[in-house]
């Protein structure tokens, strides 16, 4: 005759077997982010890794399932120092990691090599970067999260020409593959609108003084001067410009257009202009919840372009949703067919992996603060 067991002792073992019993497990999915993070960039990285943590944090959240399996993601963050070196170095770390998706790179310089990297291995890479040969080497992981150099570029030469009527204008840039790129393309939209370029001259990316530049083009009496280039260095140009009796305007792309700007320029800062690829922030309604998050959750405000990898990896997630894999080969295709409405712009890619629609916003210092000017197509 078999033992009776007493009631409480047998729903007491079944819960120890259903507790020993391993929970369905998650799916590691490892995203490779890059940016500098170190060096006069640090701030353009630094704010590109928190939104790109944001979202990561924001998803794991949702306890997301693709496929009908759990994942998690996972952000391997890598400093590639804004040294094309670095970066391809960083972008094969990568692929050995196994990361299906890699937010990054910031800068043109950078990013153009690592692209290589990345599409012999079959991983897509959604970077800022806007030198146009980013997405021209036929690479179909290359997908640019902002407008290129010839949209930006062009905006702004045709704001120069048409809008403040310049009749003598100077270009300079920083020699890099962003700073030269949006240069030449600026060049090529005033010539077009009909106007000229005086003078075009050049520095590099770690230079502060520009007083031998500045005096050389004085007697040209410039309206516009245009920098290619970054922050740091608009902004004691804008200074020496100032100190020099320069009656002229700079003129920059989104790398400008920054906090860092204001603060580095101080009182020098008024009446320049930036332009930038899309729309502002603030304009979105999803774009103002965006802002609120990060500032509470990070103390400062959005520098640039971070809610453009905020919004790079929510598509990544998307498209694995959607391809029910996150195997790049799967859901590959589906990003490059996707339409999302994100925090920083409306999103789609031709077949080059550019945007189809990439309007540019121009702002001009106005009371301490970047004010909206013009927004073009």
């Amino acid at each position: 005759m078999k033992p009776i067991i007493p009631l409480r002792a047998a729903l007491a073992g079944a819960a120890l077997l259903i507790g020993a019993w391993p929970a369905a497990a998650e799916t590691l999915v490892k995203i490779g982010f890059a940016s500098p993070l170190s060096g006069p960039q640090a701030h353009y990285g630094k704010d590109n890794e928190n939104a790109a943590r944001l979202a990561v944090d924001e998803l794991n959240a949702r306890k997301l399932q693709v496929g009908g399996q759990s994942v998690r993601f996972q952000l391997l963050a890598e400093d590639d120092q804004a040294d094309p070196r670095i970066g391809t170095q960083v972008a094969q770390r990568f692929v050995d990691s196994g990361v299906k998706a890699v937010l990054g790179h910031f800068n043109s310089g950078v990013s153009i090599p690592a692209a290589r990297i990345y599409a012999a291995a079959g991983v897509p890479q959604l970077s800022v970067s806007t030198n146009p040969a980013y997405t021209r080497q036929g690479y179909r992981t290359a997908f640019r999260l902002v407008g290129s150099d010839s949209q930006v570029g062009a905006a702004l030469g045709r704001f120069a020409v048409q809008t403040l009527k310049a009749a003598s204008i100077v270009v300079i840039d920083d020699r890099t593959a962003y700073g030269q790129g949006i240069a030449d393309e600026f060049a090529k939209a005033v010539q077009a609108s009909g106007g000229k370029i005086a003078r075009r001259e050049y520095t590099n990316d770690k230079a502060s003084d520009f007083s031998a530049i500045l005096t050389a083009v004085k007697p040209l009496r410039p309206q516009v001067i245009f920098y290619g280039g970054a922050d740091a260095q608009a902004a004691p140009m804008a200074k020496q410009m100032k100190r020099l009796g320069l009656d002229a305007r700079l003129l920059g792309g989104d790398m400008l257009q920054t906090p860092t700007f204001l603060s580095l320029a101080g009182d020098s800062a008024g009446g320049h202009f930036a332009g930038i690829p899309g729309g502002q922030l603030n304009d979105r309604p999803a774009g103002k919840a965006f802002r609120q998050r990060y500032q509470a959750r990070f103390k400062q405000d959005v520098v640039r372009l971070g809610p453009q990898f905020y919004d790079g990896m929510m598509m990544v997630a998307a498209a694995m949703q959607q391809a029910g894999s996150v195997e790049p080969a799967r859901f590959m295709p589906v990003l490059a067919k996707l339409s999302y409405a994100g925090v920083s712009t409306d999103f789609s890619f031709d077949a080059k992996g550019d945007l189809n629609k990439a309007a540019v916003t121009i702002s001009e210092v106005k009371n301490g603060q970047w004010t909206t000017r013009a927004v073009m197509q």
